[in-house]
């Protein structure tokens, strides 16, 4: 077939393909079957006209001709298909007979305005001086009564035109030189792949199917809307943007549909929205949308994203009202979210609070007149030249007539500014391709081929009356933007289109969106946003766990382990807090840890510091008493030089254990370990010496002995200051090497720091105290064998207890010091120096403090002399 002319009526005879864009294989089988099948019978034609005698040269429609509902001569012609009847009635097919008319009813008012506005929009332009001046456009509009079958045959007609023959040659120009429609995308890309080949250009005001942007399939194709890859992602952000991470849809079973819910699906999986149920459903398949309601009826998801073309949307309302299904949140897209056939009395409480994309609502000036009064006049009562045209069209649509007068969608209109922009896009085109100038008009000898159409519309950029700007991309699209709107009750109870917010394809994705929240109306008329989640939200200090088997927005909230926090909603884990932080009670911020160590102010310092002041307090009272007795027999008997040196070494036994008291610092942990080691062998050097003197004295009672001249008081002195000495030599190198340190243990408790002083060198620490250790063993020896020397007051039992207690002391402190955590290290190394000092002090000073205090008449050297004769 040439141009389609002879085989046009003969091609709606066989079954009509309905792309997808699921099997492209198929689809490009089932093309070629097409056009094999159309090829085939094409020649059958030509055969049987031989056969039956006819001029084989002359050209002849089979069939009756298709005639436009609404139609006008002019130099040019544009040609238009628009649903202006909403259902059609099959006829049946026996194969014995030709097929009855297939019959449309159920009038469509927006699509009827659809038609009136390219009247209005061609009616404009041929009143103009300085567009197309002296060419007048002329249109031919059929209804295809939303069928792609009958978008077949309109577009066959549009191309061939109605006359019954053509002449010696089938081969000649089209009827039209642009196509205005269609309205939903299937029908537009069987309108678009008939009209492609011939390079005829279609113009859709509302076919948004990315599917069409394939400049290689759909190379002639334009629209007056953005693509549906826009309006898809819009619906995804504008889902995540209310937190609803959890939606079912629904979706047209075609192009339009299948299309445009897989883009949605893969935004919507980049927003982190999971989808509970994806149904789709076909207008002649009311069994698929029965199991539809059934999925809707037993889902936990409150927000349903319906991808539908009207017709569709309007037969799941049917059954959503039927079933009582309501207080769902549905969103809508352009197709569908104003259409004035949706509002019924009982859709309010199915779609109520709705939010949805439409087109961006325009005024066109003389629009509203022309549809309610001019075009009744134009088309049905001055149009005296084609008088019976207009009779039969009344005739086979008394429904058309019964819309006189009609206005109350007006204001609700939106899309017509789309089909007014195309109207005028071809106009632009034919101008430029005619040569057109407003003084010399347009050169008519030039004919117009539709491939320059097409390419003239690449380049059209014209403004229309409002302001807008009108230009088409590489895609053919013209960038739009959309208007999200509300299903709302107004004061009057009528149900209104709100808008409450744009999206702006055209602006850098940051700042396509903008919402008013507060101006929508949610199901059930609240103010207060729906939830639809799978699980609600983690809140901070706790993190997600999926649920095995599930999707991704299904889970379970953990709290944070200790010492990890998560302070963000929804936390995939939890964070370890710094080494010098906790996390706090509810797990969702870090806390400084809190620094432990043995202080004044706590109880347990306190008790150490009282210990510490009474022992000091009875080391001076008894140094009191032996400074008050020192010429006493008792007191002289018992190396009083050397006693004081013990007392004064005793009392900064008990000061050196404040030192461990209080916050560490440098100097306070080089001072308490070196002060600790200083004082106590300073303390048993004392006690060594009396131990020797002690052993020394009845050793120089035996004849003819003079060991005492070789320990006198300076040998006394000497042996102190030498064994201190050593303990001096020891201190200075351990701090010199490798001295104690503050040191930050957060090893041993994870929630707190405990401060406390490192010994540096573990072998100076143990050098110092084993060096003590020593001394003590050393003088335990010497007093034990000295403990049965007579004497009244013989100081070596009471030397011999004193380092009895002192070595039990700190031969238990190894151990005690090694397991005790924290500050109780410190509280431990303190008790040791309290329990030793005090052992020292009562044992060697309380008898002879007795005896001082409250046995004064034995203070006598008769009494000793005596008793030691006795």
């Amino acid at each position: 077939a040439v141009d389609g002319r002879e085989v046009g009526y003969t091609l709606h005879r066989s079954p009509v393909y309905r792309g997808t864009e699921t099997d492209p294989k198929l689809r490009t089988n089932q093309m070629e079957m097409s056009s094999v099948k159309t090829v085939l019978i094409f020649v059958g034609l030509l055969l049987a006209y031989d056969t039956v005698g006819e001029p084989a040269s002359l050209c002849q429609i089979q069939g009756n001709p298709e005639f436009p509902v609404l139609s006008k001569d002019g130099d040019v012609m544009i040609g238009g298909a628009f649903s202006i009847h909403s259902k059609i009635t099959q006829p049946s097919v026996f194969f014995t007979e030709r097929p009855t008319a297939y019959k449309c009813t159920s009038i469509n008012l927006r699509e009827f305005r659809f038609a009136q506005t390219m009247i209005f929009a061609i009616e404009e332009i041929n009143k103009k001086k300085d567009l197309l001046p002296n060419i007048s456009i002329g249109y031919r509009i059929y209804d295809n009564c939303a069928s792609t079958l009958s978008s077949m045959r309109a577009v066959m007609a549009l191309m061939n035109g109605d006359e019954l023959t053509l002449g010696n040659s089938c081969s000649g120009q089209s009827a039209v030189h642009a196509i205005i429609g269609e309205s939903e995308s299937s029908s537009t890309i069987v309108l678009s792949r008939t009209a492609g080949p011939f390079q005829i250009p279609v113009i859709s005001h509302s076919a948004t199917c990315e599917c069409l942007s394939n400049r290689k399939e759909y190379p002639s194709f334009f629209r007056t809307i953005v693509s549906d890859l826009y309006q898809s992602q819009a619906l995804a952000q504008l889902v995540k943007r209310f937190g609803w991470n959890w939606v079912g849809t629904v979706n047209s079973d075609n192009d339009y549909g299948n299309n445009g819910m897989a883009i949605f699906l893969s935004a919507a999986q980049e927003e982190g929205v999971c989808v509970e149920y994806t149904e789709k459903f076909d207008r002649a398949e009311p069994e698929k949308l029965l199991k539809v309601i059934e999925v809707i009826k037993k889902s936990t998801a409150q927000v349903i994203v319906g991808f539908l073309s009207h017709v569709e949307m309007n037969n799941l309302l049917e059954q959503l009202s039927l079933h009582n299904i309501t207080g769902r949140q549905f969103i809508g897209v352009e197709a569908w979210i104003t259409a004035d056939s949706l509002v019924t009395p009982t859709s309010f409480s199915v779609l109520g609070g709705a939010l949805g994309f439409a087109v961006q609502k325009a005024n066109i000036s003389g629009l509203e007149d022309f549809l309610v009064r001019d075009f009744w006049e134009t088309e049905f009562l001055s149009n005296e030249t084609n008088t019976e045209r207009v009779l039969k069209t009344c005739k086979e649509n008394p429904d058309l007539v019964q819309l006189k007068g009609h206005n109350y969608d007006l204001e609700k209109l939106r899309y017509p500014t789309n089909i007014y922009k195309a109207i005028y896009a071809v106009a632009h085109s034919l101008h430029s391709i005619l040569k057109c100038s407003e003084g010399q008009g347009c050169n008519k000898a030039l004919e117009v081929k539709p491939w320059e159409v097409v390419e003239a519309l690449k380049h059209v950029n014209f403004t229309i009356k409002n302001g807008e700007r009108v230009w088409f991309d590489h895609t053919g699209a013209a960038l739009n933007r959309y208007e999200l709107v509300n299903w709302q009750r107004g004061s009057d109870g009528s149900v209104q289109f709100k808008p409450v917010g744009y999206y702006d394809a055209s602006l850098p994705s940051d700042q396509r969106f903008t919402l008013n929240t507060e101006a929508i109306i949610w199901p059930g008329g609240g103010k207060e946003l729906p939830v639809s989640v799978c699980s609600e939200s983690c809140h901070p200090g706790t993190h997600k766990v999926l649920q095995k088997g599930k999707h991704v927005c299904c889970f379970d909230c953990i709290p944070c382990p200790v010492g990890e926090f998560s302070n963000t909603t929804d936390s995939n884990d939890c964070k370890k807090c710094p080494e010098a932080f906790w996390s706090n009670q509810n797990r969702d911020a870090c806390v400084p840890k809190n620094i432990e160590f043995l202080s004044f102010t706590e109880v347990m310092g306190k008790i150490l510091v009282i210990f510490t002041m009474f022992g000091l307090l009875l080391t001076l009272i008894a140094a009191t008493l032996f400074l008050i007795n020192k010429d006493t027999p008792l007191v002289k008997a018992n190396n009083s030089e050397l006693s004081f040196l013990l007392l004064f070494s005793l009392s900064l036994c008990f000061l050196c254990s404040l030192t461990f008291i209080g916050k560490p610092t440098e100097w306070s942990c080089m001072l308490r370990h070196t002060a600790f080691g200083i004082t106590f062998v300073l303390c048993i050097s004392c006690i060594l010496g009396k131990t020797i003197v002690v052993l020394m004295a009845f050793k120089a009672t035996l004849p003819g002995s003079n060991v005492m001249k070789w320990f006198g008081p300076a040998q006394q002195r000497l042996t102190v200051l030498f064994f201190t000495f050593i303990q001096v030599i020891i201190c200075i190198l351990w701090l010199t090497i490798n001295p104690p340190f503050p040191y930050k243990n957060m090893k041993y408790y994870m929630e707190k720091i405990i401060l406390e002083c490192a010994l540096g060198s573990p072998v100076g620490f143990w050098a110092v105290l084993g060096y003590i250790g020593l001394l003590a063993l050393l003088c335990f020896v010497l007093a034990f064998l000295a403990r049965k020397l007579p004497d009244s007051f013989n100081e070596a039992k009471h030397i011999t207890f004193s380092m009895l207690i002192f070595c039990a002391v700190w031969l238990t402190f190894i151990p005690a010091y090694v397991s005790s955590p924290g500050k109780f290290t410190v509280a431990v190394e303190i008790f040791a120096i309290l329990a030793s000092s005090y052992g020292i002090l009562f044992c060697i000073f309380a008898p002879k403090c007795f005896f001082l205090v409250l046995k004064p008449e034995l203070n006598t050297k008769k009494h000793l002399l005596g008793k030691t004769q006795a």
